[in-house]
């Protein structure tokens, strides 16, 4: 099968097309046969051999969500998923598994039938990073009602984090560039601030006593915390730590790791009805052909992206 992976790590131009065997399906998974592919963050990091790769031999192949069709069902498998399904998978890379291949083989359970209406290339964004921010607000234990804060809106997890926020009854305070400002409004923020070293403090000006927890998705968990009230929480998923001052007030920092929901098949079906309702917004950067990779890669280091880029096998 053709897939796309390094055989030495380095930077983009180190990607490469690859010849691999096509992979079995084992006792309670499914193989997909992939379409469309996401590139996110993460696969930087296993590029660069500093994630996901430490008890693997090359090549390594990169790619945490995909969608495609179920091709092969192997023993076991509870799902109701059939041969000839179209699905949103998350993939958890181990060694040449990961979702930049022409076949993919994965658990039924983080596997998901694609939302009704959405293309192929909008159908691979949603199982990650749908799953980052469901854990990370998960992880914040909002009271019902209550109010959150997310730093990095606009991207592809913060925009997820407002809208299932907002589909679990609580008020959204977000940051975003000017530019940007209607479109996480669109996503439903309630109040949208300038982003910056001054947000926390212009939270307080809407939450005086402090928001009940902030989820992080632009790496300054440590400036923001000062928007949280004593004893709330922030959920990061671009590390950082909390100043002393934080952790005196009672304020706990917790990290997103999304192996960890990989197979929290509730919560993709979640995701797909909230995308079918209009509820979850399913966006896309950029599209390119596998062939592309390299393109890709360097066009995620530029940053700015709203929404993610997809290669399409």
């Amino acid at each position: 099968m053709k897939a796309v992976g390094v055989t030495e790590f380095g930077g983009p131009e180190s990607l490469h097309l690859l010849k691999l065997p096509v992979p079995e399906a084992g006792e309670g998974e499914i193989r997909i046969r992939v379409s469309a592919a996401t590139v996110n963050p993460v696969d930087e990091l296993v590029r660069r051999g500093q994630a996901f790769v430490s008890d693997a031999e090359p090549p390594y192949v990169p790619g945490m969500e995909a969608a495609g069709i179920v091709d092969q069902v192997g023993p076991g498998v509870r799902s109701t998923l059939t041969v000839g399904d179209r699905v949103s998978v998350v993939a958890v890379v181990s060694g040449t598994h990961g979702a930049y291949a022409e076949y993919l083989v994965v658990p039924a359970e983080s596997a998901v039938l694609a939302p009704q209406g959405a293309s192929d290339a909008e159908a691979a964004t949603l199982a990650m990073n749908g799953l980052t921010a469901r854990m990370a607000l998960d992880l914040l234990r909002t009271p019902d009602h209550g109010t959150v804060a997310v730093t990095g809106a606009a991207g592809a997890v913060g925009g997820y984090v407002v809208q299932l926020a907002k589909a679990d009854g609580l008020r959204v305070i977000a940051d975003a560039a000017p530019k940007d400002e209607r479109l996480v409004h669109d996503l439903g923020a309630d109040i949208v601030l300038p982003r910056g070293s001054a947000f926390a403090d212009q939270v307080r000006k809407h939450a005086p006593q402090g928001v009940d927890g902030l989820v992080d998705t632009a790496g300054i968990a440590s400036e923001a915390a000062r928007a949280v009230r004593d004893g709330g929480r922030v959920a990061t998923s671009a590390g950082g730590e909390l100043a002393a001052a934080e952790h005196d007030r009672g304020v706990t920092i917790e990290q997103t790791f999304v192996p960890n929901y990989a197979r929290e098949h509730t919560h993709l079906e979640r995701l797909r009805q909230l995308t079918e309702e209009g509820r979850l917004t399913l966006r896309v950067a950029r599209i390119l052909p596998a062939e592309q990779v390299v393109e890709a890669h360097r066009l995620l280091a530029t940053g700015g992206l709203r929404g993610r880029i997809v290669l399409i096998f």
